[in-house]
Parts: C-alpha cells; structure tokens; sequence
C-alpha cells in the first residue's frame, strides 16, 4: 500500500528516505493497513507541534540562545522519527531558526566579551589593596558579577578567564599571606611579652630599688615597641606587667633623694639642644646607627631633672614628638623588610609605594584607636580627677601616634 511519504510492503510500514537517507522501516501492520498508517501520521502531528512549540518558546523569551542545544537534539531526532509525513519543512524551519540563535548568540558573546574586558580592568586596578575587608567584598562581588556574565567566544575564553582569575587569586594571596604573618608575628609578640614579665618579676625582688626602676624603665619601653597580639592574650600580661612596674616606682619614689639641681638656663639650653637633635635624626632615613643615637639622646634626657621651666613645654612634646618618628621610622624598617626580604633590592619608587600602603593601614588602625579614646572620653565621664587626667592622657598619647605617621606619610610624598 502506497502512501506520500511512504508505503506498506510485507506487513511493514516504510518512510520513504529525504536528506540523503535512504528508505527505513518504522513499524508493522498491528491490525489493518488504513490504521497502521493514520497512527504513524498521528506521530508526524505531534512532532510538528513539538517544533511549533519551540519556535514559539525561541520568539517569547529573552534568553534565546538557551534553546539551540535543544534545537539541535529536536532536529536530530526527526532525522530518525517513526513517522508518517513531509519532515524536509520541518527540518527547514529548525535550520533557519538555528541561524537565527547563532546570530544572537554571536551578539551576546561580543557583548559579552566586553563586560567581562570591563571587570578585568576593575580588578586590575584594586588587586593590591589592602583595605583587606572592603577589598575583600568587592572581590567577591566582582566574581558574583562575572559568573551571571554570560561565555565568551572559545578563542577568548581561556584567555579571559586565565587573566580574571589571576587577579582574583593575586589579591587573596596578598590577603593570605598579610594575615599568615601577623599570626606569625603575633606569636613572636607574645613570646617578647611573657619575657618582660619575667624579668618584671625579677626587678620587683631586686633590693636595690635604683636598680630595679632603671630595669623597669628599660623593659616598658621593650615593651612598647614590642608589636600587636591579640588583646585576649595580651591583656593579662598587661595586668601584672602594670601592676609590678607601678610597685616598682612606688618603692623608688620613696627612696628617692634629691639629686643635682641645674640652672633654669642651663636646662632650657640643653633641652632645646637634644630637641633639635632628635629632630634631625627623624628627617633622615632611618639606620642602626641612628636608632642607637636616638636612643642615646633619649637617655640624656632620663637624666635632665623631672620639674622642667613652664617655657619648656612645647619643646619637651616636641621632643616627644620626633623621638617617635624616629622610632616609628625604625619599626617601619623592620616590618618591610620582614615582609619582603628583597625589599632592598627594588626601585624607589616601589619601596615607597609599599611604605605608604603600609603605613596607611597602621594609621587606619590608630584612627579607630583614636575615635574609641575620644568616645570614651565624652561617654565616662565621671566625678575623679585621677580618672579624668589618666584619659586625657589616653588621648594625647593616641594621637601623637596619629600625627607622627601622618608625618611620615608626607615625608614619603616628597621623595
């Protein structure tokens, strides 16, 4: 039995071949010829409708290029349906609805390929900071941005993705290794503490109480200099240092005698001669041998009389003032090159780049410091002198430490 798209011989249902394929069997006469054919046609009905159906899904939605692959299943399938009908005009409109997909799909990717052009400048240009919080969100927003940005033709693809992941990776690293080290030097910090306990303790016994305050005066200035460890650690280390350094001096204040008293000339002549000492040491670049002149200047301040002239004041916090740029400047020194050991060996221009990245991050610190000193003076206030002048020098003393790296920041800007 004959049929336009195929016929019926020896009780089998054949489709006629079209594309190059060559006549197939698709089934068998089940009860008579008539039926046999009107249930295979029924099929081609539905395949007509399952291609009407994604046309009309291509026109309706946004995002067309997610139909090709399956278009592409879709006409895949017709080529090897059992089915009765005129498959060459379905196959037809899957061929140009493809070319109309691959156009739009080539516009997106070009688009595309600009978006993801746009983040990797983005993240160019941040991969070195280290306002490790901020930085860190923006990063991981930037990546969020990158994955919803749609595939890029496959000659760019891994370069792209190659150029953006490095960048994301460079940062990270930077972060990594930024908070690897303060764990590491924090863990050196707490070692250098528990040490000055120790010998806190020993000064405390010692009989000579001269002595034992020149060791203490000795071990509170190690302990200033000695760096950050986190304040669950290092607060009851603190107590009993305070507590045993205040014995200390209290024992000593009781025994002291008056010493030798020097003319008011003759002390405003020498303090205003190791102030401009001390000043021209914290203009220069910091080395061993400056450190250990400082030092030296520092000690013949110790032995000045206490009870200075009222004119002396602004010289002495002057005095203050430049005795901790030099020390600053030193403390600079050795976290840059504890950071990078080839630091000696690089330009200029980038030793300085990462003195002042450095040193803005330790400012930023010594900020908060200060707005939580200011706030607690404006919140506790309470009815005690000691309490009142024992924050107001809390105050003072956290933001000299602001103006020296301040200072610091604007010697570094005129080299």
């Amino acid at each position: 039995m004959e049929h336009p798209y195929g016929y019926i011989k020896d009780n089998k249902v054949y489709l006629r071949g079209f594309l190059g394929q060559e006549d197939r069997v698709i089934g068998e006469v089940k009860e008579d010829e008539a039926s046999t054919l009107k249930y295979f046609e029924e099929r081609f009905e539905l395949l007509k409708e399952k291609v009407a159906k994604l046309k009309k899904d291509i026109e309706e939605n946004q995002n067309k290029g997610s139909f090709l692959m399956k278009l592409i299943h879709l006409r895949e399938s017709l080529m090897q349906s059992d089915a009765l009908g005129d498959f060459i005009p379905l196959i037809e409109e899957l061929n140009q609805q493809e070319e109309l997909l691959n156009e739009i799909i080539q516009v997106n990717r070009t688009k595309n390929l600009e978006v993801k052009k746009a983040l990797i400048l983005e993240a160019e240009a941040r991969k070195d900071d280290t306002d490790w919080k901020e930085t860190t969100e923006f990063y991981k927003d930037l990546k969020l941005r990158w994955i919803k940005t749609g595939p890029v033709d496959k000659e760019y693809q891994e370069e792209v993705e190659n150029t953006f992941n490095a960048l994301v990776q460079h940062f990270f690293e930077n972060r990594r290794h930024f908070f690897e080290g303060l764990a590491l030097q924090a863990e050196e910090n707490i070692k250098v503490y528990e040490a000055l306990v120790v010998q806190a303790r020993e000064a405390h016994d010692f009989p000579d109480a001269k002595i034992a305050f020149d060791i203490s005066k000795k071990i509170q200035r190690q302990w200033k200099e000695a760096g950050k460890v986190p304040a669950e650690k290092r607060q009851p280390l603190w107590d009993e240092f305070s507590r045993l350094n205040n014995r200390i001096f209290s024992r000593y204040k009781r025994t002291l005698q008056t010493g030798p008293q020097m003319n008011p000339r003759e002390l405003m002549r020498k303090v205003e001669t190791l102030t401009e000492e001390i000043k021209g040491l914290a203009a220069k670049p910091s080395s061993y041998e400056l450190v250990g002149r400082a030092k030296a200047i520092q000690e013949e301040w110790r032995k000045l009389p206490q009870r200075k002239p009222r004119e002396a004041n602004l010289i002495v916090r002057s005095f203050q003032f430049f005795s901790d740029i030099v020390f600053e400047k030193a403390f600079l020194e050795k976290l840059v090159h504890g950071k990078y050991p080839d630091f000696d060996e690089k330009p200029e221009s980038e030793q300085i780049q990462i003195k002042t990245a450095l040193l803005k991050d330790l400012l930023k610190r010594d900020q908060t410091e200060l707005e939580a000193a200011q706030n607690n003076t404006e919140n506790f206030r309470v009815q005690s002198a000691d309490f009142d002048i024992m924050m107001k020098k809390k105050l003072f003393a956290v933001k000299r430490k602001v103006d020296v790296k301040n200072y610091i920041l604007k010697q570094l800007s005129f080299k």
